[in-house]
């Protein structure tokens, strides 16, 4: 092990895991009109845990939503528009672009993998890279305008699962659980 910081370590030739970390209705159905259809204090408890000191990968629908960059993470916008430059994160002009961006800050945090956030078009441009999603299922079938892609059974394990009650004194509009998948190798072993 070298005595140098972390962040003056040289990158890997392998890049960091891809993790994918949504909440998805019973319908697949992600958000609406640029927003969260639900709350549930605990989830948002749990991605603030699973997201802290990572570099973090969303849209910018995604991240107007947010409004400002969460602390403890370096959030990473995805937007087109080249004269889009919110204050506090980096904007990529495409999601090559973004993983690249993601990569180094990993390394430079010294995280151990990139969070991918949303929205829905971010999630189909990385769900054949990522390595694991968390995903929250909320057990709600909301009308929506955006939905997450099915986890096809031959690429994806079930890897553990913790159902929670809607807790009604913090204003949980439903039952949710935290599932953990992890993506199947070719030799049938997950990564």
């Amino acid at each position: 092990m070298s005595d140098q910081p972390m962040s003056d370590q040289p990158m890997s030739d392998q890049p960091l895991p891809l993790v994918l970390i949504v909440a998805v209705a019973r319908n697949r159905v992600i958000g609406s009109d640029n927003r969260l259809l639900w709350k549930l204090s605990g989830d948002m408890r749990h991605f603030k845990a699973i997201t802290m000191g990572h570099p973090m990968i969303m849209g910018r629908k995604t991240y107007d939503s947010i409004g400002r960059p969460l602390p403890g993470r370096e959030t990473i916008v995805v937007s087109r528009d080249s004269s889009y430059q919110p204050v506090g994160v980096m904007v990529a002009n495409d999601i090559e672009t973004a993983l690249l961006l993601g990569q180094a800050a990993a390394v430079r945090l010294g995280a151990p993998e990139i969070a991918v956030v949303g929205g829905g078009e971010i999630y189909r441009q990385t769900l054949d890279q990522a390595a694991r999603v968390e995903l929250t299922e909320v057990d709600l079938a909301p009308k929506g305008d955006t939905h997450f892609p099915p986890l096809d059974p031959a690429h994806w394990q079930e890897r553990g699962r913790v159902a929670h009650k809607r807790d009604l004194a913090a204003g949980d509009e439903a039952d949710y659980a935290f599932v953990t998948y992890d993506r199947i190798t070719k030799s049938g072993a997950t990564r």
